[in-house]
């Protein structure tokens, strides 16, 4: 048996925190470092960069993190893994190794690439190898992607783990790749550690999972966190810095999730179930390694900031491998008009009349009215609340003066105190994300050897397992988890933060929400009590929206999907949070009737 893996986590998206990387290299032992820099949104971003400089589309910010730390890892054996390469990995590998060259530190660097679609998508396309939609093409409602996307900015492909392997067995000390799964940075380097091969479907899930927790950073260790004020309680200073996280990965998947010793954060039973919600669209997580049922996944505190993760199960992975793609939809432009004092509604009523007439010549106008005044305030700011007018076109003069001009002329012939929060502001370009599907055997899975090769990855498709996956049992509920009789008794109405945590995102135009509930006759209650419906209820926004629920016992947690919450996507989004990343927040905050028997003592 080969001794565990440990992995640790440098960076959750483009932006993160510069010094992760030389944290975690002087916080203690550590195997691999990966970092993942792409979303949706980011791909999006690239692929603009790309578009006015062929030799842009990377991710700037890792060169930066490696100038300082390149030198100290290879010192100490450390491989370092990222999707930083985005959607050029050819051209940060180049800049890599000028890099190591002008350190005077030979670097072994491998790419992984094949995931760009772009030149061959009309191809694809019109072959109907390439579709559009939600889910595998075994649905049957798909459409070509090149008659429904003609401008068609960024289409990648995201590729598995295999690709990594040949890389690190080649040699590699720093592997850059463009789109592979976020998990597969961590499956991947575990997969080579181990010598697993396709067939290890469990080893494979457990090592995904793994992968899910690491790929957001400190979300799993304390950040973003519903509980964080009990941590403060326990330690006023623990979230001043967060510790990043680590994953140490054994031979059979499991995996022990930490961090390193004295760093700020947690990592608990609670700070994992969140990370491992996040995003969440089902129990059963597809990938290209492997599909990884999530329902029958145990987690146990082993220790302080030490949780173990079991009982992963894996699939055999679909014949079509998901696909990003972005394009150009237009462009935007929004004004903040405060509105100070009283009658509140009632200006924002005379404001919406006024402005009719020109947002009626827009494609697409949004108008919302922030309550975020107080009664009898003692400051300016405290007693204004904000009316927020975006406006969405393809043509950029109807969102640019052609909008902005007829608001500021109202200034002296509306409502009293008018003013806007700003200059007028100038139109900028959105994207808009939509999920397609291409063939496995259509994907030319490419790794860049350290020597200056190339090799094209083999089609790993496992046998069939002894148990069919059509067999494979329903939904587990584990012993002590599946929750009882539901709680009864006198009821009293506080926020439903006081007994359930919540982590909420976005995939593409729909919100993803996670619940959990801090106790088994907690979770009795919440399965039967947050239904689809009281969801509608508790959130309006998505009183219309066709949601879903998922059970999963074994987090004591419900997911939802919110189709359709967020529009077409991030970067078109015109809602106040487009991501969807306090969803889980405000639906903490609303009031309903809880059993007293639940409420914890002080917490009400």
């Amino acid at each position: 048996m080969s001794t565990p893996l440990r992995v640790a986590n440098v960076s959750g998206f483009y932006g993160d925190r510069m010094s992760a990387m030389r944290e975690m290299l002087d916080g203690g032992d550590v195997d691999v470092l990966t970092g993942d820099y792409l979303a949706e949104l980011t791909m999006l971003i690239l692929g603009r960069q790309r578009s006015t400089d062929p030799a842009a589309g990377y991710a700037r910010s890792f060169l930066t993190q490696l100038e300082d730390c390149l030198a100290d890892a290879l010192s100490r054996g450390v491989r370092i893994v990222s999707n930083a390469g985005g959607l050029n990995p050819r051209g940060l590998a180049g800049a890599v190794g000028e890099l190591g060259a002008r350190l005077g530190v030979p670097v072994r660097v491998a790419t992984v690439s094949g995931d760009d679609l772009m030149p061959r998508l009309a191809q694809l396309g019109s072959a109907g190898r390439l579709r559009v939609g939600e889910r595998p093409p075994a649905d049957g409602d798909l459409v070509p992607v090149n008659g429904e996307f003609p401008d068609v900015l960024t289409a990648n492909a995201y590729l598995g783990c295999w690709g990594v392997v040949r890389a690190l067995e080649a040699g590699a000390d720093v592997v850059v790749t463009g789109r592979i799964t976020d998990a597969s940075l961590v499956v991947g380097p575990a997969a080579w550690h181990h010598g697993w091969s396709a067939d290890d479907l469990d080893a494979l899930a457990g090592a995904t999972v793994a992968g899910h927790v690491l790929e957001c950073g400190t979300q799993a260790t304390g950040g973003n966190f519903s509980f964080f004020a009990e941590l403060l309680d326990a330690d006023p200073g623990c979230l001043d810095h967060i510790g990043f996280p680590l994953a140490e990965i054994a031979a059979d998947g499991t995996a022990v999730i930490c961090k390193h010793p004295g760093t700020g954060g947690a990592v608990t039973v609670e700070t994992v179930t969140e990370q491992l919600l996040y995003e969440l669209t089902g129990s059963r997580y597809g990938g290209p390694d492997v599909v990884t049922r999530f329902d029958g996944l145990r987690l146990r505190q082993v220790a302080r900031d030490r949780v173990e993760v079991t009982g992963a199960r894996g699939l055999r992975p679909g014949e079509w491998l998901k696909v990003a793609t972005n394009r150009l939809g237009g462009f935007r432009n929004a004004m903040t008009l405060p509105l100070a004092g009283l009658d509140v509604d009632r200006k924002a009523d005379l404001l919406r009349r006024q402005l009719a007439p020109v947002l009626a010549e827009v494609a697409e106008a949004r108008v919302t009215l922030a309550r975020t005044d107080s009664p009898d305030a003692e400051a300016e700011e405290e007693a204004s609340a904000v009316l927020q007018v975006t406006v969405k076109d393809p043509d950029r003069n109807k969102v640019g003066k052609e909008f902005t001009v007829p608001v500021i002329e109202l200034a002296l012939a509306t409502v009293p105190g008018f003013f806007a929060a700003g200059a007028p502001p100038s139109p900028s370009a959105y994207g808009v994300y939509a999920p397609a599907w291409v063939r496995v055997d259509d994907v030319a899975h490419v790794v860049g050897l350290p020597d200056g090769g190339t090799e094209r990855v083999p089609s790993t498709r496992p046998q069939p397992r002894s148990t069919p996956e059509g067999e494979s049992p329903g939904p587990v509920e584990p012993a002590g988890h599946s929750g009882g009789p539901e709680a009864a008794g006198p009821t009293r109405r506080v926020p439903l933060r006081c007994v359930v945590g919540a982590r909420s995102g976005d995939k593409g135009g729909a919100a993803t929400l996670g619940v959990y509930a801090r106790s088994d006759e907690g979770y009795a209650w919440l399965s039967s009590f947050l239904t689809a419906e009281r969801l509608r209820e508790l959130l309006p926004e998505a009183s219309g929206l066709p949601v879903t629920r998922e059970r999963l016992p074994g987090f004591r947690a419900l997911i939802f999907q919110l189709p359709g919450l967020l529009g077409e996507g991030v970067a078109a989004s015109t809602r106040f949070d487009p991501q969807a990343k306090a969803v889980g927040e405000w639906l903490r905050s609303r009031l309903v009737d809880v059993p007293m028997s639940l409420l914890p003592e002080g917490r009400t």
